[in-house]
């Protein structure tokens, strides 16, 4: 999917449907200034030299299961229970957080945003290929 962005030509991405689990039918995706991709695999080493940042959602795994499954309730508890050792697997074979360039910390009120593991003190880096300012949409 990434690859026709970074040519400026429409990709195709088909959205995963979790509870179904399969993937639904392909959705066009029109090359924007900032594309935000997200997801447990959004940071992935094959990604990577794509991305202009990676944000990592620095929250416990443990909490972050817990959400999950209070979110899915007990139709997804079976997913959940398969969930949790696939997401450690990934993790171990290709981990994001050291690759990450910002930490998002979820606070009482906000969140804040602190500097990642591979994160850089610059303040002047270009993040879209346009040079003027986004659209809003």
């Amino acid at each position: 999917m990434i690859t026709p962005l970074s040519r400026g030509t429409t990709a195709h991405y088909a959205p995963y449907d979790w509870r179904a689990r399969r993937f639904g039918p392909p959705v066009a995706l029109e090359p924007r200034p900032v594309v935000l991709v997200e997801g447990v695999g959004a940071g992935r080493r094959a990604l990577r030299p794509h991305l202009a940042l990676l944000f990592w959602m620095d929250l416990p795994r443990a909490e972050s299961w817990a959400r999950g499954r209070s979110r899915d309730g007990d139709e997804q508890r079976e997913f959940w229970d398969g969930w949790v050792g696939a997401e450690q697997r990934h993790f171990a074979a290709d981990p994001s957080r050291p690759h990450s360039e910002v930490l998002v910390r979820q606070r009482g009120e906000g969140y804040e945003l602190r500097p990642g593991p591979a994160g850089t003190r610059e303040t002047n880096r270009l993040l879209t290929l346009s040079d003027g300012p986004s659209a809003v949409w």
